[in-house]
């Protein structure tokens, strides 16, 4: 097997994110060998009744070198693990199944309630594949401008997270991934918004079984194309509405829903961020509204550019916008619930007046809460030349230029997960509005 990496290609000007610039593998490569009746891909679509109460599961299953006589053993497991449906159907290349399974138990942050389901291919007696999947019932929708999750309103206590490890960059591990959501519970955070990029899987299935509300990002920025000193100038914007562009911008969008349409803990489908908005991502929003209507779609680059406002989003988002701005966005418009996707730049000695953005929560309905930017410092952990002791150094420590210095310094937690005093604050001020 041979692997070539580029460290530069047109992807980069997609790639635009505020993270240190490292190229390479940072994740798993795997070799796979599939034999009969593989199970290429799967589609579990738990749905809840109008009362929240009965739950039905519809799959799409395709096989790869299906078999003519083969059998598809069916079952499933409750969150206690207890057998409640058990079914043995002729198996077909392709095929959709129907399962009502009554009353159910809802997932949602406080009880992330996870039923198992498990599919096992026999071909002539002799098991071919076997494959066990979690997923739970719960019900993302808007009604009169709110969202609503199972039928209550929905408050975001969020973080933006990007995956870093001090000393192996962004090359993260199952463990870092556990440490940073126990952080996480603790301070009362039910929401992640993974900025700005698909994260490892196993995020996903942790989030599953944590209760986080998961904003699933696809792997999409370009604010250099379009902000020029500071300012919006998108005359050489991408990827705008260029032709060229759209088929790797909905390819990203195809990955990103494909990857991860299975699991419960994701709530909201991104576009990506600060891309702006032209015709190309408004496909995108297309593409996953098509293919997904049981969940959101989140962007935010409507706010520099209006004009696809009716046709981008589910929900008007915004960064670091004043609380006053809000309430007049509320009181004077309000024709969607409002996101900060980003708030409270936490760096340096931040995360002052964290209070005026909560008090927004009492104040109106459709003010749904928002992500903090961000949760953990992007800094490398080195031993000083001086003294020997193991210090973090930031952009810029280096002598790397051009960098953005200590701009990815932005965390709630140091790189190390060591809380900074802001921690206190969120910890209080989300735990004052747990749902």
């Amino acid at each position: 097997m041979a692997v070539e990496v580029h460290k530069r290609s047109t992807a980069a000007f997609l790639e635009d994110q505020d993270f240190f610039r490292f190229f390479g593998i940072f994740r798993e490569v795997v070799l796979v060998a599939r034999g009969n009746n593989h199970l290429e891909d799967l589609w579990l679509k738990p749905k809840l009744d109008d009362q929240y109460r009965n739950g039905t599961l519809e799959l799409d299953l395709t096989f790869e070198n299906a078999i003519a006589g083969s059998q598809l053993m069916v079952n499933i497991l409750d969150p206690k693990g207890q057998q409640i449906y058990r079914d043995n159907i002729m198996l077909e290349p392709a095929m959709s199944v129907h399962i009502d399974l009554g009353q159910v138990t809802r997932w949602d942050h406080n009880e992330p309630n996870l039923y198992t389901i498990e599919l096992e291919t026999v071909e002539e007696g002799r098991t071919t594949e076997f494959v066990s999947y979690p997923f739970g019932f719960r019900t993302i929708e808007i009604r009169n401008k709110t969202i609503l999750l199972n039928g209550k309103r929905m408050i975001i206590n969020g973080v933006n997270r990007h995956e870093w490890n001090p000393e192996t960059g962004r090359a993260i591990t199952q463990e870092d991934m556990e440490r940073d959501l126990a952080l996480i519970r603790s301070a009362h955070i039910n929401g992640v918004r993974t900025s700005h990029y698909p994260n490892q899987i196993p995020w996903y299935y942790l989030c599953d079984q944590a209760g986080i509300h998961v904003m699933a990002e696809t792997n999409l920025e370009s604010h250099g194309s379009w902000q020029k000193m500071g300012a919006i100038e998108p005359s050489y914007n991408v990827p705008g509405a260029i032709p060229e562009w759209l088929a790797v911008v909905l390819d990203r969008a195809k990955t990103n829903f494909e990857t991860l349409k299975n699991h419960t803990s994701i709530l909201f489908w991104s576009l990506g961020n600060e891309s702006y908005a032209e015709e190309n991502i408004r496909k995108m929003n297309d593409y996953f509204k098509e293919k997904d209507p049981s969940r959101l779609v989140h962007y935010e680059g409507n706010f520099p550019n209006p004009a696809f406002e009716d046709s981008i989003s589910d929900v008007k988002s915004c960064m670091y916008a004043p609380p006053q701005e809000i309430r007049e966005y509320l009181e004077k418009d309000g024709t969607k619930p409002f996101i900060l996707c980003e708030y409270m730049h936490d760096m340096g000695n931040s995360l002052g007046g964290m209070d005026s953005y909560m008090n927004l929560l009492d104040e109106y309905e459709n003010y749904q809460g928002g992500y903090i930017w961000d949760f953990k410092d992007q800094a490398i952990l080195v031993t000083d030349e001086l003294t020997g002791r193991k210090v973090m150094r930031y952009g810029g420590d280096f002598d790397d230029k051009p960098s953005d210095y200590e701009f990815s310094g932005n965390g709630i937690v140091f790189a190390d997960g060591q809380e900074k005093p802001a921690f206190q604050e969120v910890r209080y001020y989300y735990g004052k509005y747990r749902n």
